[in-house]
Protein backbone atom coordinates (compact mmCIF):
# COMPACT_ATOMS: atom_id res chain seq x y z
CA UNK A 1 0.00 0.00 0.00
CA UNK A 2 1.37 3.56 -0.63
CA UNK A 3 2.64 5.67 1.95
CA UNK A 4 1.04 8.81 2.68
CA UNK A 5 0.81 11.60 5.19
CA UNK A 6 -2.85 12.65 5.94
CA UNK A 7 -3.56 16.11 8.13
CA UNK A 8 -6.14 15.75 10.34
CA UNK A 9 -8.73 18.51 11.64
CA UNK A 10 -11.32 17.87 14.56
CA UNK A 11 -13.37 20.37 16.02
CA UNK A 12 -16.68 18.40 17.42
CA UNK A 13 -16.81 19.51 20.29
CA UNK A 14 -14.83 21.47 22.39
CA UNK A 15 -11.39 20.83 21.83
CA UNK A 16 -9.34 22.12 18.65
CA UNK A 17 -7.31 19.10 17.32
CA UNK A 18 -4.76 18.62 14.29
CA UNK A 19 -2.66 15.78 13.69
CA UNK A 20 -0.28 14.33 11.29
CA UNK A 21 -1.09 10.44 10.60
CA UNK A 22 1.32 8.22 8.12
CA UNK A 23 -0.29 5.65 6.48
CA UNK A 24 -3.16 5.30 9.11
CA UNK A 25 -0.48 3.78 11.60
CA UNK A 26 2.17 6.24 12.85
CA UNK A 27 1.34 9.20 14.77
CA UNK A 28 3.65 11.94 13.62
CA UNK A 29 2.19 14.48 15.76
CA UNK A 30 -0.89 14.95 17.48
CA UNK A 31 -2.02 18.53 19.19
CA UNK A 32 -5.45 18.98 21.29
CA UNK A 33 -6.08 22.40 22.46
CA UNK A 34 -8.47 21.86 24.77
CA UNK A 35 -11.11 24.60 26.24
CA UNK A 36 -12.18 22.77 29.84
CA UNK A 37 -11.07 26.22 31.34
CA UNK A 38 -13.53 28.09 29.56
CA UNK A 39 -16.26 25.80 29.87
CA UNK A 40 -15.97 24.66 33.79
CA UNK A 41 -17.86 27.61 35.05
CA UNK A 42 -21.30 26.67 33.20
CA UNK A 43 -20.91 22.78 34.21
CA UNK A 44 -20.93 21.73 30.70
CA UNK A 45 -19.93 23.01 26.82
CA UNK A 46 -21.53 25.91 25.76
CA UNK A 47 -22.08 25.65 21.54
CA UNK A 48 -21.27 29.51 20.99
CA UNK A 49 -18.49 30.06 23.14
CA UNK A 50 -16.58 26.24 21.37
CA UNK A 51 -16.80 27.73 18.16
CA UNK A 52 -15.67 30.76 19.38
CA UNK A 53 -12.49 29.16 20.71
CA UNK A 54 -12.02 27.41 17.38
CA UNK A 55 -11.61 30.13 15.53
CA UNK A 56 -9.14 31.36 17.45
CA UNK A 57 -7.33 28.08 18.11
CA UNK A 58 -7.44 26.36 14.60
CA UNK A 59 -4.71 28.44 12.14
CA UNK A 60 -2.19 27.95 15.24
CA UNK A 61 -2.81 24.12 16.12
CA UNK A 62 -2.72 23.21 12.36
CA UNK A 63 0.20 24.63 12.58
CA UNK A 64 2.30 23.61 15.78
CA UNK A 65 0.99 20.28 14.02
CA UNK A 66 2.97 20.59 10.89
CA UNK A 67 6.05 21.76 12.88
CA UNK A 68 5.88 18.83 15.31
CA UNK A 69 5.91 16.76 12.23
CA UNK A 70 8.62 18.33 10.52
CA UNK A 71 6.02 18.60 7.62
CA UNK A 72 4.89 21.86 5.58
CA UNK A 73 0.65 22.63 4.38
CA UNK A 74 2.49 21.23 1.02
CA UNK A 75 4.31 17.86 1.95
CA UNK A 76 1.03 16.09 3.49
CA UNK A 77 -0.71 14.41 0.60
CA UNK A 78 -4.23 15.04 1.61
CA UNK A 79 -6.38 16.89 4.34
CA UNK A 80 -8.70 15.39 6.68
CA UNK A 81 -11.83 16.63 8.60
CA UNK A 82 -14.67 15.48 10.96
CA UNK A 83 -18.19 16.04 9.22
CA UNK A 84 -20.33 14.92 12.45
CA UNK A 85 -21.97 14.28 14.39
CA UNK A 86 -21.23 17.28 16.82
CA UNK A 87 -21.87 20.47 17.61
CA UNK A 88 -23.38 22.45 14.35
CA UNK A 89 -20.94 25.46 14.37
CA UNK A 90 -18.00 23.90 15.89
CA UNK A 91 -17.61 21.76 13.50
CA UNK A 92 -17.97 24.16 10.38
CA UNK A 93 -15.25 25.74 11.88
CA UNK A 94 -13.04 22.58 10.87
CA UNK A 95 -14.98 22.02 7.56
CA UNK A 96 -14.54 25.61 6.55
CA UNK A 97 -10.99 25.94 7.06
CA UNK A 98 -10.00 21.92 5.71
CA UNK A 99 -12.08 23.39 2.35
CA UNK A 100 -9.76 26.29 2.17
CA UNK A 101 -6.88 24.36 3.02
CA UNK A 102 -7.54 21.84 0.03
CA UNK A 103 -8.58 24.25 -2.27
CA UNK A 104 -5.48 26.40 -1.98
CA UNK A 105 -3.12 23.82 -2.12
CA UNK A 106 -5.26 21.59 -4.93
CA UNK A 107 -5.11 18.74 -2.11
CA UNK A 108 -7.74 15.89 -1.37
CA UNK A 109 -9.96 16.33 1.15
CA UNK A 110 -11.85 13.46 2.96
CA UNK A 111 -14.99 14.20 5.15
CA UNK A 112 -14.66 11.66 7.87
CA UNK A 113 -17.18 10.64 10.60
CA UNK A 114 -16.38 11.55 14.40
CA UNK A 115 -17.95 8.14 15.44
CA UNK A 116 -15.51 6.05 12.88
CA UNK A 117 -12.50 7.98 14.19
CA UNK A 118 -13.04 6.59 17.96
CA UNK A 119 -12.65 3.16 16.14
CA UNK A 120 -9.50 3.63 14.42
CA UNK A 121 -8.52 4.73 17.60
CA UNK A 122 -8.19 1.54 18.78
CA UNK A 123 -6.98 0.13 15.28
CA UNK A 124 -4.24 2.61 15.00
CA UNK A 125 -2.75 1.90 18.38
CA UNK A 126 -2.60 -1.59 18.08
CA UNK A 127 -0.98 -1.50 14.61
CA UNK A 128 1.86 0.81 16.08
CA UNK A 129 1.92 -1.92 19.02
CA UNK A 130 2.24 -4.75 16.11
CA UNK A 131 5.26 -2.18 14.79
CA UNK A 132 7.02 -1.59 17.72
CA UNK A 133 7.02 -5.33 18.60
CA UNK A 134 8.45 -6.32 15.31
CA UNK A 135 10.05 -4.44 13.36
CA UNK A 136 9.88 -6.79 10.24
CA UNK A 137 6.87 -7.69 11.14
CA UNK A 138 4.40 -7.14 8.19
CA UNK A 139 2.18 -4.58 9.08
CA UNK A 140 -1.19 -3.89 9.35
CA UNK A 141 -4.41 -5.33 11.65
CA UNK A 142 -3.60 -8.95 10.12
CA UNK A 143 -3.97 -10.13 14.20
CA UNK A 144 -7.41 -8.71 14.32
CA UNK A 145 -10.11 -11.34 14.26
CA UNK A 146 -13.50 -10.62 12.97
CA UNK A 147 -16.55 -9.42 13.56
CA UNK A 148 -15.15 -7.34 15.92
CA UNK A 149 -17.97 -5.10 18.03
CA UNK A 150 -17.38 -1.81 19.03
CA UNK A 151 -18.54 0.27 21.73
CA UNK A 152 -18.09 3.86 21.10
CA UNK A 153 -19.08 5.52 24.57
CA UNK A 154 -18.09 9.71 25.22
CA UNK A 155 -20.26 12.48 26.64
CA UNK A 156 -22.31 12.49 23.67
CA UNK A 157 -22.75 9.00 22.09
CA UNK A 158 -23.12 5.64 23.48
CA UNK A 159 -23.04 2.99 20.33
CA UNK A 160 -22.52 -0.55 19.54
CA UNK A 161 -21.05 -1.59 16.30
CA UNK A 162 -21.00 -5.19 14.53
CA UNK A 163 -17.62 -4.29 12.15
CA UNK A 164 -16.53 -6.04 9.41
CA UNK A 165 -13.49 -5.41 7.27
CA UNK A 166 -13.97 -4.79 3.38
CA UNK A 167 -10.77 -4.79 1.30
CA UNK A 168 -9.65 -1.31 2.73
CA UNK A 169 -12.99 -0.12 4.18
CA UNK A 170 -15.22 -1.15 7.00
CA UNK A 171 -18.63 -1.40 7.15
CA UNK A 172 -20.72 -0.95 10.07
CA UNK A 173 -24.35 -2.54 11.70
CA UNK A 174 -25.24 -0.14 14.39
CA UNK A 175 -26.95 -3.01 17.12
CA UNK A 176 -27.73 -0.60 20.25
CA UNK A 177 -27.85 2.89 21.28
CA UNK A 178 -28.62 4.95 24.19
CA UNK A 179 -32.50 6.03 24.00
CA UNK A 180 -31.93 8.88 25.88
CA UNK A 181 -28.47 10.39 27.97
CA UNK A 182 -24.92 9.27 26.83
CA UNK A 183 -23.16 7.71 29.27
CA UNK A 184 -20.68 10.32 29.77
CA UNK A 185 -23.04 12.86 29.75
CA UNK A 186 -24.51 11.23 32.69
CA UNK A 187 -21.29 11.17 34.53
CA UNK A 188 -21.35 15.11 33.82
CA UNK A 189 -24.28 15.73 35.27
CA UNK A 190 -24.36 14.13 38.13
CA UNK A 191 -21.07 15.66 38.98
CA UNK A 192 -22.53 18.65 38.58
CA UNK A 193 -25.34 17.76 40.89
CA UNK A 194 -22.97 16.90 43.44
CA UNK A 195 -20.99 20.00 42.81
CA UNK A 196 -17.86 18.08 41.85
CA UNK A 197 -17.04 20.45 38.28
CA UNK A 198 -16.51 19.82 34.99
CA UNK A 199 -15.79 17.45 33.45
CA UNK A 200 -17.60 15.08 35.51
CA UNK A 201 -16.10 11.66 34.33
CA UNK A 202 -12.29 12.29 35.61
CA UNK A 203 -13.25 13.31 38.99
CA UNK A 204 -15.85 10.51 39.53
CA UNK A 205 -13.38 8.13 38.78
CA UNK A 206 -10.78 9.30 40.74
CA UNK A 207 -13.25 9.62 43.89
CA UNK A 208 -14.89 6.71 43.20
CA UNK A 209 -12.19 4.33 45.32
CA UNK A 210 -12.84 5.98 48.23
CA UNK A 211 -16.29 4.86 48.64
CA UNK A 212 -18.44 2.06 48.82
CA UNK A 213 -19.54 0.88 45.61
CA UNK A 214 -22.44 -1.04 46.95
CA UNK A 215 -23.70 1.37 49.85
CA UNK A 216 -26.52 2.95 47.34
CA UNK A 217 -28.68 0.15 44.77
CA UNK A 218 -29.54 1.97 41.43
CA UNK A 219 -31.73 -0.85 39.46
CA UNK A 220 -30.44 -1.54 35.87
CA UNK A 221 -32.70 0.17 33.41
CA UNK A 222 -35.19 -1.76 31.90
CA UNK A 223 -35.78 -1.39 28.01
CA UNK A 224 -39.17 -3.85 27.68
CA UNK A 225 -39.61 -2.82 23.91
CA UNK A 226 -37.66 -1.23 20.43
CA UNK A 227 -37.29 2.66 20.09
CA UNK A 228 -40.41 3.65 19.58
CA UNK A 229 -38.46 7.50 18.81
CA UNK A 230 -36.57 6.22 16.18
CA UNK A 231 -35.73 9.24 13.29
CA UNK A 232 -36.92 11.44 15.82
CA UNK A 233 -33.82 11.80 17.93
CA UNK A 234 -30.11 12.18 17.11
CA UNK A 235 -29.23 8.52 18.60
CA UNK A 236 -31.66 7.06 16.72
CA UNK A 237 -30.93 4.64 13.83
CA UNK A 238 -34.59 3.94 12.32
CA UNK A 239 -33.26 2.88 9.11
CA UNK A 240 -31.14 0.09 10.78
CA UNK A 241 -34.06 -0.86 12.94
CA UNK A 242 -36.44 -0.89 9.76
CA UNK A 243 -34.01 -3.34 7.12
CA UNK A 244 -32.69 -5.09 10.16
CA UNK A 245 -36.49 -5.52 12.65
CA UNK A 246 -35.19 -9.44 13.35
CA UNK A 247 -32.09 -8.83 14.87
CA UNK A 248 -31.66 -8.20 18.36
CA UNK A 249 -31.14 -4.65 19.63
CA UNK A 250 -29.11 -3.95 23.23
CA UNK A 251 -30.23 -0.32 23.86
CA UNK A 252 -28.86 1.83 26.64
CA UNK A 253 -30.78 4.28 28.85
CA UNK A 254 -29.04 6.51 31.40
CA UNK A 255 -31.68 9.05 32.19
CA UNK A 256 -33.07 6.92 34.85
CA UNK A 257 -29.77 6.68 37.02
CA UNK A 258 -29.26 10.57 36.58
CA UNK A 259 -32.69 10.56 37.98
CA UNK A 260 -32.14 8.01 41.09
CA UNK A 261 -28.99 10.31 42.23
CA UNK A 262 -31.87 13.60 42.55
CA UNK A 263 -33.69 11.75 44.29
CA UNK A 264 -31.74 10.55 46.50
CA UNK A 265 -29.60 13.67 47.24
CA UNK A 266 -33.53 15.25 48.21
CA UNK A 267 -34.82 12.13 50.45
CA UNK A 268 -31.27 12.33 52.00
CA UNK A 269 -30.97 16.06 52.89
CA UNK A 270 -27.64 16.39 51.04
CA UNK A 271 -28.50 20.04 49.17
CA UNK A 272 -26.59 22.06 51.76
CA UNK A 273 -23.44 20.04 52.00
CA UNK A 274 -23.70 20.35 47.85
CA UNK A 275 -23.88 23.91 48.34
CA UNK A 276 -20.83 24.38 50.07
CA UNK A 277 -19.07 22.40 48.62
CA UNK A 278 -19.64 24.48 44.97
CA UNK A 279 -18.84 27.19 46.61
CA UNK A 280 -15.50 26.68 48.35
CA UNK A 281 -14.10 24.94 45.17
CA UNK A 282 -15.48 27.67 43.20
CA UNK A 283 -13.26 30.38 44.98
CA UNK A 284 -10.20 28.00 44.09
CA UNK A 285 -9.16 29.46 40.81
CA UNK A 286 -6.94 25.74 39.75
CA UNK A 287 -8.87 23.03 42.16
CA UNK A 288 -7.19 20.01 42.45
CA UNK A 289 -8.43 16.33 43.06
CA UNK A 290 -7.45 16.79 47.00
CA UNK A 291 -9.49 19.87 46.69
CA UNK A 292 -12.52 17.67 46.03
CA UNK A 293 -11.98 15.33 47.57
CA UNK A 294 -11.07 16.92 51.02
CA UNK A 295 -15.01 18.65 50.97
CA UNK A 296 -16.61 15.12 50.22
CA UNK A 297 -18.14 13.33 53.28
CA UNK A 298 -18.75 9.35 53.29
CA UNK A 299 -22.19 10.20 52.28
CA UNK A 300 -21.10 11.38 48.91
CA UNK A 301 -18.81 9.16 48.51
CA UNK A 302 -20.29 6.40 48.54
CA UNK A 303 -22.84 7.62 46.22
CA UNK A 304 -20.17 8.45 43.87
CA UNK A 305 -19.23 4.75 43.97
CA UNK A 306 -21.98 3.35 43.56
CA UNK A 307 -23.27 5.67 40.83
CA UNK A 308 -20.06 4.58 38.43
CA UNK A 309 -20.67 0.85 39.16
CA UNK A 310 -23.58 1.24 37.81
CA UNK A 311 -22.72 2.80 34.93
CA UNK A 312 -19.93 0.34 34.44
CA UNK A 313 -21.89 -2.68 34.89
CA UNK A 314 -24.37 -1.61 32.79
CA UNK A 315 -22.32 -0.46 29.84
CA UNK A 316 -20.69 -4.29 30.49
CA UNK A 317 -23.45 -6.01 31.10
CA UNK A 318 -25.29 -4.75 27.70
CA UNK A 319 -21.80 -5.13 25.32
CA UNK A 320 -21.18 -8.42 26.41
CA UNK A 321 -24.80 -9.63 25.50
CA UNK A 322 -24.77 -8.60 22.00
CA UNK A 323 -20.92 -9.87 22.05
CA UNK A 324 -22.65 -13.45 23.26
CA UNK A 325 -25.53 -12.81 20.45
CA UNK A 326 -23.68 -12.16 17.50
CA UNK A 327 -20.61 -14.39 18.19
CA UNK A 328 -18.39 -11.88 18.11
CA UNK A 329 -14.33 -12.00 17.87
CA UNK A 330 -12.99 -9.23 19.36
CA UNK A 331 -14.50 -6.14 21.35
CA UNK A 332 -13.35 -2.83 21.08
CA UNK A 333 -14.20 -0.15 23.73
CA UNK A 334 -13.46 3.65 22.65
CA UNK A 335 -14.59 7.13 23.47
CA UNK A 336 -13.53 9.27 26.22
CA UNK A 337 -15.45 7.27 28.78
CA UNK A 338 -13.02 4.50 27.53
CA UNK A 339 -10.81 6.14 29.80
CA UNK A 340 -12.48 5.36 33.10
CA UNK A 341 -9.76 3.13 34.86
CA UNK A 342 -12.87 1.05 36.31
CA UNK A 343 -14.26 0.48 32.94
CA UNK A 344 -11.27 -0.81 31.67
CA UNK A 345 -11.25 -3.17 34.60
CA UNK A 346 -14.29 -4.12 34.28
CA UNK A 347 -13.98 -5.28 30.77
CA UNK A 348 -10.74 -6.90 31.19
CA UNK A 349 -12.31 -8.98 33.24
CA UNK A 350 -15.15 -9.78 32.21
CA UNK A 351 -14.60 -9.90 28.55
CA UNK A 352 -11.35 -12.98 29.57
CA UNK A 353 -14.43 -14.91 31.30
CA UNK A 354 -16.16 -15.16 27.94
CA UNK A 355 -12.90 -15.89 25.99
CA UNK A 356 -13.08 -12.41 23.93
CA UNK A 357 -10.29 -10.42 23.64
CA UNK A 358 -10.98 -6.68 24.20
CA UNK A 359 -8.85 -3.68 23.32
CA UNK A 360 -8.98 0.05 24.39
CA UNK A 361 -7.27 2.90 22.85
CA UNK A 362 -4.72 4.79 25.06
CA UNK A 363 -5.91 7.64 27.05
CA UNK A 364 -4.46 10.06 24.89
CA UNK A 365 -6.70 8.63 21.81
CA UNK A 366 -9.39 7.76 24.14
CA UNK A 367 -10.61 11.40 24.06
CA UNK A 368 -11.41 13.78 20.88
CA UNK A 369 -8.40 13.96 18.82
CA UNK A 370 -7.45 14.74 14.99
CA UNK A 371 -5.02 11.58 14.73
CA UNK A 372 -8.02 9.45 14.75
CA UNK A 373 -9.54 11.49 12.06
CA UNK A 374 -6.43 11.22 10.12
CA UNK A 375 -6.20 7.40 10.38
CA UNK A 376 -10.14 6.47 9.87
CA UNK A 377 -9.28 8.71 6.46
CA UNK A 378 -6.69 6.63 5.21
CA UNK A 379 -8.90 3.89 3.94
CA UNK A 380 -10.56 6.61 1.79
CA UNK A 381 -7.60 8.02 0.54
CA UNK A 382 -6.82 4.83 -1.17
CA UNK A 383 -10.20 4.14 -2.67
CA UNK A 384 -10.21 7.73 -4.01
CA UNK A 385 -13.43 8.60 -1.25
CA UNK A 386 -13.04 12.38 -1.43
CA UNK A 387 -15.46 15.18 -0.42
CA UNK A 388 -17.10 17.05 -2.94
CA UNK A 389 -17.05 20.72 -2.60
CA UNK A 390 -20.19 21.62 -1.69
CA UNK A 391 -20.35 18.71 1.25
CA UNK A 392 -21.23 20.24 4.76
CA UNK A 393 -21.79 19.45 8.46
CA UNK A 394 -24.02 16.65 9.41
CA UNK A 395 -24.65 17.45 13.60
CA UNK A 396 -26.75 14.24 13.57
CA UNK A 397 -24.13 12.20 11.81
CA UNK A 398 -24.84 8.66 11.43
CA UNK A 399 -22.27 5.68 11.45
Amino acid sequence: MPSAYILGIESSCDETAAAVVRSGEQVVSNVVASQIAMHQPYGGVVPELASREHLRAIVPVVRQALSEANHTYSSVDAIAVTQGPGLAGALMVGISYAKALAFALDKPLIAVNHLEGHIHAVLLDLRQNNNNKNKEQQKGNHELQFPVLALVVSGGHTHLYLAEQKGESWTYENVGHTRDDAAGEAFDKVAKLLGLGYPGGPIIDRLAPHGDPRAVKFPPAQIKHRDRRAGTHANAEPDADRLRADRPRFDFSYSGIKTAVLRYVESHHMQAAIELRRKAVASIPKPRFEDYLARCDKQTLDLVASFQRAIVEDLAARTLAAARAFDVATLFVTGGVAANSELRRTFDRNAAAEGIPVYFPSLRLSTDNAAMIAAAAYPKFLSKDFAPADFSAEAGMRL
